[in-house]
């Protein structure tokens, strides 16, 4: 492997609570590898730690000393998440088993980006994961909008919803914005089942009652969240 190009990615698996693992790792990880690999940078967040090594050897020698470290101190790695990983991008034209990592709802992965002079190029790069994808899914489904808001009007849903959904742009959305985007395209739709439930001229009317939002989006764009980003239903004729 190229210098520079390998991430050991672990998770503590342990019974104690975040707060108390927060403190413990402190001193039992932080401390300890700040005096035995001062050269090498990691980050950690609670229990989920990458460690930045420059090639594979020094990656399997720093994991087996941080396997050993766990041990004395009662704890042990997950077993499915501890893994050495290749960042693979231009410039780095290896091959390796793991080649992709997620780490605070991101998954970090070789990706076709464009640099400022417009040129393609391919980098290691973060962009929301499938997981925390599919948590704000399910986020909002259970808003229920059409079967407990059908009473409101869409600037009460709009004042609901708004915070939370810039709360998520303003977090998934800084890189590759476009992934998050295609993600609360969804909620197009949710607002579409509350119309068809609110109004009886569009009960079993998907397609009128996606029109009707579209044109009221055209009207006031700002609306919503993800009407501001661009993504509005298509207003029809």
């Amino acid at each position: 492997m190229n210098p520079e190009s390998t991430e050991v990615t672990f998770c503590v698996r342990g019974v104690v609570s975040p707060l108390l693992a927060n403190l413990f790792l402190h001193y039992a990880f932080d401390f300890w590898m700040l005096r035995h690999f001062p050269g090498v940078r990691f980050e950690r967040y609670a229990d989920d730690v990458l460690v930045h090594c420059r090639t594979e050897q020094e990656a399997r020698e720093v994991l087996d000393a941080i396997r050993g470290r766990f041990v004395q101190c009662g704890l042990e790695l997950h077993p499915t998440k501890t893994r050495i990983v290749y960042c693979k991008e231009d410039g780095r034209p290896g091959e390796y088993a793991n080649m992709a990592f997620d780490f605070l709802g991101y998954t970090f992965q070789p990706r076709l980006a464009k640099n400022r002079r417009g040129k393609c190029f391919v980098g290691f790069l973060p962009a929301i994961s499938a997981k925390a994808a599919m948590a704000i899914r399910t986020t909002m489904r259970e808003w229920r909008l059409a079967a407990t808001r059908n009473n409101q009007s869409l600037e009460d849903l709009a004042q609901f919803v708004n915070p939370v959904m810039r709360g998520w742009v303003n977090y998934y959305g800084r890189f590759y914005r476009s992934k998050c985007v295609q993600v609360l395209r969804h909620f197009n739709g949710a607002l579409a089942a509350w119309a068809r439930r609110k109004y009886k001229r569009f009960r079993r009317r998907e397609r009128v009652s996606m029109h009707w939002l579209g044109r009221i989006a055209r009207r006031d764009p700002k609306l919503f969240v993800l009407w501001q980003l661009g993504v509005k239903p298509e207003a029809g004729l």
